[in-house]
C-alpha cells in the first residue's frame, strides 16, 4: 500500500527557512511524478511545486518561484521542498503527493500525505 509522510514542518520566522521532506513507500518512486501542494487556513488547496520522474522538469506556483526549491532522491524515496525567505502568507498545511500523470495537478494525483504544518511569524 502506497504511503507519503511528510515531515519537517513547524514554526518559523518571516524570512526564514524549511525543509520539509516527504517518504514514500509502496509504490516504484524513480516512476513517478511528485507534487507539493499547501492549504491555507480558510482556503482551498492550491499547487506549490512539481518534480517529474527523471527529474526532468520542475514547475513552481508564481507564489513560490525563487523561494522555494524542489528536489526528489530516488535513491532514499524521498522529495524534498526547499522553502528560504519564508512569508506569512505561506503558512498552512503542506502536502506531497504522487501521480503517474504527465500533468500534476490536484485533480490528477493519485496519492496523498497527511501534511505538515508550517506556520511562519511576521
Amino acid at each position: 500500500q502506497v504511503q507519503l509522510v511528510e515531515s519537517g514542518g513547524g514554526l518559523v520566522q518571516a524570512g526564514g527557512s524549511l525543509r520539509l521532506s516527504c517518504a514514500a513507500s509502496g509504490l516504484t518512486f524513480s516512476s513517478v511524478n511528485m507534487g507539493w501542494f499547501r492549504q491555507a487556513p480558510g482556503k482551498e488547496r492550491e499547487f506549490v511545486a512539481s518534480r517529474k520522474w527523471n527529474n526532468a522538469a520542475t514547475t513552481y506556483a508564481d507564489s513560490v518561484k525563487g523561494r522555494f526549491t524542489i528536489s526528489r532522491d530516488n535513491v532514499k524515496n524521498t522529495v524534498y521542498l526547499h522553502m528560504n525567505s519564508l512569508k506569512p502568507e505561506d503558512t498552512a498545511v503542506y502536502y506531497c503527493a504522487t501521480t503517474t500523470a504527465v500533468v500534476v495537478s490536484e485533480r490528477t494525483m493519485d496519492y496523498w500525505g497527511k501534511g505538515t504544518l508550517v506556520t511562519v511569524s511576521s
